[in-house]
């Protein structure tokens, strides 16, 4: 029982059945987590403190390897969770960590979202979500550039142009993680070919080079319906919400100067 500020009782908090340990118990009442390594479990049932953790942004997916430790935040925005890019930095002490492999590994392919956020003139001016599409060697590929987890990221990338602008071919296109210029965006993947569908309506994003060339991991966004039979090949998923960031990037006067602020995947928890 538990006594409200006005010196009611309140109603008894129920804590869960009796295989849970006392521990939890307490966790629950306090609300603290006295225990820094979280795991997959501890998301995917979201207890309150569990979810305040989050919300402060004490919560990290970490990655090791030769060349040391980088760490993903871990982000909760309208009831979602999003993994954001693994970044070298140093871990707060006060941060709550999992194994970045462990939390990706949850992902589906069939149904993988993806997002980069836009920003310019000094601030980020909404969050772009594409629903990739299953099983492709291009979608695969761009997950590791939101994710960072082959080292490099859309993060901080810029828009690169508008082609075909005012025509019904019209797409943005960026993804130079290399030389943020139009002349990089190599391929981290060995083999990017596979069945691509093609697609002839805004919203769709495509492949702009040949999969395997060097500007491979460069990708564009459709803004008008192609007409009649034409259509955008080597076509890997669809914009699914804020369109209206696009086309407020693509009405700016310079479009390079419109920068990938922010990318990661949700986390389908």
């Amino acid at each position: 029982m538990m006594t409200t500020e006005t010196g009611a009782t309140a109603d008894p908090g129920h804590l869960g059945d009796s295989a849970s340990s006392i521990m939890d118990k307490v966790q629950e009442i306090t609300g603290e987590i006295h225990q820094k390594q979280l795991t997959v479990e501890d998301l995917r049932r979201m207890r309150e403190p569990v979810k305040r953790l989050v919300e402060a942004g004490r919560v990290l997916a970490v990655q090791e390897d030769q060349d040391g430790r980088r760490s993903a935040r871990i982000s909760l925005q309208d009831g979602q969770l999003y993994l954001h890019p693994l970044l070298r930095q140093p871990t707060p002490a006060h941060a709550h960590t999992l194994q970045e492999r462990e939390v990706v590994g949850v992902l589906d392919p069939s149904c993988t979202l993806a997002f980069l956020d836009l920003g310019w003139a000094g601030s980020t001016r909404g969050r772009v979500t594409i629903r990739l599409t299953p099983d492709t060697p291009l979608a695969r590929q761009f997950v590791l550039l939101c994710t960072g987890q082959r080292g490099h990221t859309y993060r901080n990338t810029k828009l690169l142009q508008v082609w075909n602008k005012g025509l019904p071919w019209e797409s943005v296109v960026g993804g130079d993680y290399e030389s943020n210029d139009g002349e990089g965006g190599a391929p981290l993947l060995p083999d990017l070919q596979g069945q691509y569908r093609r697609s002839a309506r805004e919203r769709a994003v495509w492949a702009r080079y040949v999969p395997g060339g060097p500007k491979s991991a460069q990708f564009a966004i459709a803004i008008r319906d192609c007409q009649g039979t034409e259509k955008w090949s080597l076509f890997f998923g669809d914009v699914v919400s804020g369109f209206d960031v696009v086309r407020a990037a693509v009405n700016h006067s310079d479009i390079t100067e419109v920068t990938v602020v922010d990318c990661g995947v949700v986390l389908p928890l």
